[in-house]
């Protein structure tokens, strides 16, 4: 039986893709040197953020997140970031596969938030894997599967995220409003001949920094 080893040994922004991505690759190692001819590969890719440290502003902007830092021994739970599905082409050996993560930029999607957040260092990752060996042994079709313990962890550099992101959205960032909040901020654009949305919402920022405080202060 052919028994399979994982290693995650590099990641990179891909410059030329349609959405931002990040590309990982992949060692698989056949350790009984058996000859592999295809393994039907599924990846889980999950997000373990108690095992870094966070700086005073990362925590502060992780708030939304995970809550107060008092609390985080109980909310620092993995996060779920994608699937991914692979076929390997035929090795023995070892082989090197090269995984394309497609990811959203947008803020309201929880890793969203997550990576946003981060100033720097690394994002620790564990990827959880699964799917169907195929190989030839004496001439017979022989199949099994990719045992449920097999799993790599891999550190992604928060500049290689970052990197990915700024090809589409150089110092930029998404966020969602319902239609109601869009047409009144469109009609307040209007009114005031705003030329962007960037200039719209800092024009709201200015105002409500300059209105007085109607705080209750009653002795």
């Amino acid at each position: 039986m052919a028994d399979l080893a994982f290693d995650c040994i590099a990641a990179q922004a891909e410059r030329y893709a349609v959405m931002p991505t990040i590309t990982l690759t992949l060692r698989i190692s056949e350790t009984s040197r058996q000859r592999i001819d295809t393994i039907a590969l599924r990846t889980q890719i999950r997000i373990e953020p108690a095992r870094r440290r966070y700086t005073s502003t990362e925590e502060e902007r992780l708030h939304d997140v995970f809550g107060d830092t008092a609390r985080w021994a109980d909310t620092l739970k993995p996060m779920q970031f994608t699937n991914l599905s692979t076929m390997v082409t035929s090795f023995t050996g070892s082989t090197e596969v090269q995984i394309p993560i497609n990811f959203s930029f947008d803020l309201e999607v929880g890793y969203g938030r997550y990576f946003a957040s981060l100033e720097s260092g690394e994002i620790p990752l564990l990827l959880l894997f699964s799917g169907t060996i195929f190989s030839v042994v004496d001439g017979r079709l022989q199949v099994q599967q990719v045992p449920w313990h097999k799993e790599a962890v891999y550190r992604l550099p928060v500049s290689v995220w970052r990197e990915a992101v700024d090809v589409h959205f150089p110092n930029s960032a998404w966020i969602t409003i319902n239609r109601q909040t869009f047409d009144d901020l469109q009609r307040f654009k209007t009114r005031r001949a705003l030329p962007t949305w960037d200039s719209t919402v800092t024009a709201l920022l200015s105002e409500a920094a300059d209105a007085p405080d109607t705080t209750d202060r009653t002795s």
